[in-house]
């Protein structure tokens, strides 16, 4: 695998022990089959068990709940494997643990801590993330999905979500609402709410040309009625939900370089061994350059990440430095991908070879969970403490 500048030396013998078991399974579960999933347009069910078992779900989240309690390098590395095998994978672990566990962990109660946690760990339930809008994606706080609270207590929630990764296959869904009528971001709050309840209904998005091995759903909520002990009660206004933000966005700073990693190692192979003119085109100038490139960038993000992770542990991380991350290590993957297609030539938009397939992947990476954007702006107030988004 590439590490051109030995990370692996400064890497503990549990991080490498964690990176190396999710490696070989996705080697020997994901590899053999997402291809196929992909071009089905399908997620790969069959591999959550096994998901479970690693103990990949919400990996960075405390023991005394099921978790595995491990630190935020050893998450990362996870996201960098499951991404290596597809985007779609990542995303379906990312959302579990960052997005819908974590908020449960951050936000809830002891009672919802214990009675999902342990269960969503081992993939017996899923979850997924309810907060973007079709109006409001960049824009949370102009959602309009509204929860009014009943004078017995209880909670009625209206509204629609779109673009929900696990949506579909979900056994809870955790939904960002405001409540009691009051437009202000103060009022958003999180509640927990169960598949199959009477109202709330969700369909898969149809038409995807990118992540088609992930669960892509539309939430409607008409007239929910949920109890009291649905909503997440330490949760609080926008800096909730953007809070899971950060959590997600730190675990695609890996992923992409996973992907990355995995378009490189195939051009570099491809590279070595497909012969135009009696020679290998590896050996043409213009192909070492492509190859020289893209593992320059690589490297980049991997040291990049590496530190984050390092200041995550430590505690003194802030948002924007994950902003960074994030922003740097798509946008690169997205190029590593395109320019491992190109050198693939004719071969390269074929299902047997994975960088068209990452190259897809990739452009909604760009644009989730904050787009280039939405990021590069964070980064100019940082620098400039002006804020542009006004």
């Amino acid at each position: 695998m590439l590490d051109f500048f030995n990370i692996d030396s400064v890497l503990s013998e549990e991080e490498r022990a964690v990176r190396d078991s999710v490696r070989q399974f996705v080697d020997e579960q994901v590899l053999p089959i997402i291809g196929h999933a992909y071009v089905e347009g399908r997620f790969p069910k069959e591999i959550i068990p096994g998901l479970g078992e690693l103990g990949v779900f919400g990996a960075n989240l405390p023991e005394e709940y099921g978790c595995a309690g491990l630190n935020n390098v050893q998450y990362g590395l996870i996201m960098q494997e499951l991404e290596r095998g597809d985007s779609g994978v990542r995303s379906f672990a990312s959302v579990q643990g960052a997005l819908a566990m974590y908020p449960i962990f951050a936000f809830g109660s002891e009672v919802q801590r214990r009675t999902y946690l342990s269960r969503m760990a081992a993939g017996e339930i899923i979850g997924c993330f309810g907060l973007t809008e079709p109006d409001y994606g960049s824009n949370p706080s102009g959602m309009i999905t509204m929860a009014r609270e009943q004078q017995d207590g209880t909670w009625v929630l209206n509204g629609a979500k779109m673009w929900i990764t696990n949506g579909s296959t979900a056994g809870i869904a955790v939904v960002w609402a405001k409540t009691n009528g009051d437009p202000s971001d103060a009022s958003i709050r999180g509640f927990i709410v169960p598949a199959g309840t009477k109202g709330f209904t969700a369909k898969d998005q149809k038409g995807k040309l990118s992540l088609r091995a992930s669960d892509t759903s539309e939430l409607v909520f008409q007239d929910v009625h949920l109890p009291a002990d649905s909503i997440l009660p330490q949760s609080g206004g926008l800096k909730s939900p953007l809070m899971c933000l950060t959590q997600a966005r730190y675990g695609i700073s890996w992923g992409a370089i996973g992907a990355a990693m995995a378009c490189f190692e195939e051009a570099l192979d491809y590279s070595q061994n497909r012969v135009m003119f009696d020679r290998a085109i590896g050996g043409f100038q213009i192909q070492q350059v492509r190859l020289a490139d893209m593992l320059t960038e690589i490297v980049k993000a991997q040291l990049v990440s590496l530190h984050l992770g390092r200041l995550k542990d430590a505690g003194t991380f802030t948002p924007q430095q994950v902003s960074l991350a994030k922003r740097n290590n798509a946008s690169m993957a997205t190029d590593v991908a395109r320019e491992a297609r190109r050198l693939l030539g004719a071969n390269g938009i074929l299902a047997e070879y994975a960088s068209m397939r990452h190259m897809a992947n990739l452009e909604s990476v760009y644009t989730y969970e904050g787009t280039h954007d939405v990021h590069s702006l964070i980064l100019g107030q940082a620098v400039t403490g002006l804020n542009a988004f006004k």
